[in-house]
């Protein structure tokens, strides 16, 4: 039992947890399987594994911007994060090997759920947030059954994970489908609900046709707004500077500091800004290789191994289809986040933290995914969508995990909340000793609608004339 322990914690340290190893595998593994040649297996492999390092690159640039334009803010703002009594550092020493085999045991069983029912169709393949969501799931089973060991908390979690693993991709799939119409890949990203909300309430609000993001007519003397790049370093920039410019003089300095010591405040907040674009430059760079090549090498898996499955990837995959309209999410939901703080502040609320990073990630993609639905006017409501929620949710989740790791509630996404407060919801059958009922219940609505979808698939196949396919309908949906 301890070896099997071992080798899963293995996997889900260095396999699940580490993206670029996990994407080249597969990629590697996709080449194969459609018998290319060695060297294009290899070169293969190694473009989507260099992909996926330079993506992440880009997001260690600017994301080490927004972690100074996060506290020069909150200084600005005048307020600093509740204290605790716990942390998620000690949190994660103490259950670090029961997430790691709840990653690696949900994993598997995500797999066989694609593997039996085709309308799965998706694979999950964030490794990050294979992570993250597997933590927030141990946190919140933690807090409804503390008394829980670790092998019950290793499958209930599991089960868990593996059911949102399965249906995230699919109840984002009629949106994403605007976004990619030709299904390449689905969406995996913790920003779902934001993205599923934004895209519906959306609707009344005109359509993409008449007012895309990326079609929008300015004046001769602004047409350089429309380089997302230098659009993006001006926003920031002067973002940054408003922020030196009300912030505490110490903290900005500490700040600046630790880029270079010799550094003016204001240039300081300038090169953030600049930092921040070229990040999101390189992100981008990085996105587009790395699907050059897991996109086409995953037909490997969908022809041999899991027919008709395609994968689901991170947010930033899509972000070059609109990346007017990211920026435009993103400083919407910092804008409204920012108003919910100074009025939580003013009434003696919660103190909120801006949480810039998720912020950008998840006001950006519904942002996007607003776009696709009602244009520019879409992109502006996803951005007041993403910052009320990630505002309403911190303050309102903090509690939750006060015993465990309250960090979760700063750092969230919108379906981290969600895991929690469903979870939350299970407490008065948990305290009554049925812990069990946690995946077993995830698992059963899994696949009962995952054979709901399999049959309104045949009848879909049935309905276009090719009764001969509705047998494996779901396979080629």
């Amino acid at each position: 039992m301890g070896v099997i322990k071992d080798i899963l914690t293995f996997l889900a340290n260095n396999v699940f947890g580490q993206v670029p190893i996990l994407i080249g595998l597969i990629t590697l593994a996709g080449l194969i399987l459609q018998r290319k040649r060695a060297e294009d297996v290899v070169a293969g492999a190694l473009r989507a594994t260099i992909g996926v390092v330079i993506l992440f690159i880009g997001v260690d640039v600017f994301t080490g911007g927004l972690a100074s334009f996060q506290t020069v803010l909150a200084s600005a703002m005048g307020t600093t994060p509740p204290k605790a009594d716990h942390s998620l550092t000690g949190f994660l020493s103490e259950q670090g090997g029961t997430i790691a085999l709840v990653i690696t045991v949900a994993f598997l069983v995500h797999v066989l759920l694609v593997r039996v029912f085709p309308a799965a169709r998706y694979l999950y393949l964030t490794g990050h947030l294979m992570f993250w969501i597997s933590t927030v799931t141990v946190a919140s089973l933690v807090t409804i059954a503390p008394s829980a060991n670790q092998l019950t908390l290793v499958l209930c979690g599991a089960g868990f994970v593996a059911a949102y693993w399965t249906l995230q991709p699919l109840w984002i799939r009629p949106l994403m489908r605007r976004v990619m119409p030709d299904d390449r890949f689905g969406y995996a990203h913790t920003s779902s609900l934001a993205c599923l909300i934004t895209g519906y309430a959306a609707r009344p609000l005109g359509s993409r046709e008449k007012h895309d993001t990326e079609k929008l007519t300015l004046p001769r003397q602004l047409s350089f707004f429309k380089d997302v790049n230098i659009s993006t370093a001006l926003i920031i920039s002067v973002i940054m500077l408003l922020g030196v410019a009300f912030a505490d003089h110490g903290v900005v300095a500490k700040a600046a500091a630790e880029m270079d010591d010799k550094l003016s405040p204001w240039v300081w907040g300038l090169l953030v800004g600049l930092r921040f674009a070229g990040g999101i430059a390189i992100l981008l760079y990085g996105v587009r290789m790395f699907l050059g090549e897991i996109v086409p090498a995953f037909k490997g898996f969908s022809d041999r191994v899991i027919p008709g499955t395609r994968p689901a990837l991170d947010a930033p995959t899509v972000f070059p289809v609109a990346p007017t309209a990211v920026m435009l999410g993103f400083v919407t939901s910092t804008v409204v986040f920012l108003a919910c703080l100074a009025v939580s502040a003013a009434a003696g609320w919660f103190t909120l933290a801006p949480p810039m990073i998720m912020l950008f990630f998840v006001g950006g993609a519904a942002g996007l995914f607003g776009n696709v639905v009602a244009g520019w006017r879409g992109a502006v409501l996803g951005g007041v969508v993403s910052g009320l929620i990630l505002a309403v949710g911190q303050g309102f989740t903090w509690g939750l995990y006060e015993r465990t790791a309250p960090e979760l509630s700063t750092l969230a996404d919108p379906d981290w909340y969600a895991i929690g407060w469903l979870l939350k919801a299970a407490d008065p059958a948990v305290g009554k000793g049925t812990v069990w009922l946690v995946p077993v219940i995830a698992l059963a609505a899994t696949v009962a609608t995952l054979v709901l979808l399999g049959r309104a698939d045949r009848r879909r196949a049935v309905a276009e004339g090719e009764p001969e396919a509705a047998g494996t309908a779901a396979a080629k949906a």
